[in-house]
């Protein structure tokens, strides 16, 4: 049913009547629609369902615009990304235009999946604002950097289960919990990938995270397990351009304290529990999911 969900995003961007924006959209990346694949297996393919997956996506797509733009990222799923070749302001508008449509799209549903949804978004936002704000100093709180994935990622994977559960008639704080943990499990196996992934699969430059001031689960491990001048040393790199020496001091050092074993570690436990939950709910199909976010190429 993923296929009627693409119609309807079409059939969303085709009713503004605008060439400009029908143009846009069609260049952006689709991804693998995992939020609209979680609604989908919750809920099943009736009309309200279908609106819904496609809302969820448009909102996805805006928040990767603006994301793009505030961390100056040129390259997205190894292509150009839209700010990269029609500049900041068009991607920003462009992102605006989605969650708009979004928003009103979603009056059409009902209420409640309104507002979880449009929480969700707040929650999102807030979440990039804190990112930018922690990308100035090196954070080395994992319960600060928990509470900025839980915004900037699970926010709207636990909206979508949420939004799902509402319209099937099932159990809504389950299936938010569920999706909390995958969305957080989602970010951090994104972080991990910025470190170990080749910069080719990957669609941007290795280590960036730690270049643009991300202080993510990694190097959180890490600077815990470093001796003092070690920890001085990672603290210096921190926001630096990189050379290739530098990179492979950090990797080295990870390697030497199994950190990514750790942090991999971590977003594993997250899955087993929603896959666990939902299992007690009779939901096994959405197991195939939850392991597409721990098991993921780009």
């Amino acid at each position: 049913m993923l296929s009627a969900v693409e119609r309807k995003i079409e059939q969303f961007i085709a009713d503004l009547n605008d060439k400009e924006v029908s143009k846009l959209y069609g260049q952006l990346p689709h991804g693998k629609r995992l939020r609209a694949k979680l609604i989908l297996k919750i809920a099943g393919s009736g009309l309200s369902v279908i609106k819904t997956a496609a809302i969820v996506e448009m909102i996805h797509a805006a928040s990767l615009l603006h994301d793009d733009v505030i961390d100056d990222a040129y390259i997205r799923r190894a292509k150009p990304s839209l700010n990269a070749l029609y500049g900041n302001k068009t991607a920003i508008m462009l992102g605006d235009i989605l969650y708009s449509k979004g928003f009103l799209e979603l009056n059409n549903i009902s209420s409640e999946v309104a507002k979880i949804i449009s929480n969700a978004v707040v929650q999102l936002s807030l979440g990039e604002l804190k990112d930018v704000s922690l990308s100035k100093t090196f954070n080395l709180d994992k319960e600060v950097y928990l509470e900025m994935i839980y915004q900037k990622t699970a926010s709207l994977m636990e909206a979508s289960a949420g939004a799902a559960a509402v319209l099937a008639g099932k159990s809504q704080e389950a299936y938010m919990t569920y999706g909390r943990n995958l969305g957080l499990a989602f970010q951090m196996i994104d972080d991990i990938l910025d470190i170990t992934a080749d910069a080719a699969i990957l669609g941007k430059p290795a280590l960036h995270d730690f270049e643009e001031g991300k202080t993510t689960l990694p190097y959180i491990y890490l600077y815990e397990v470093l001796d003092s001048k070690e920890k001085e040393t990672l603290k210096s790199l921190h926001t630096k351009q990189l050379s290739s020496e530098e990179q492979n001091w950090i990797l080295e050092r990870m390697r030497t304290h199994k950190i990514i074993e750790k942090s991999f570690f971590e977003a594993k436990e997250l899955v087993e529990e929603a896959i666990e939950l939902m299992d007690r709910y009779g939901e096994e199909a959405l197991s195939g999911i939850a392991m597409q976010m721990i098991d993921r190429e780009f």
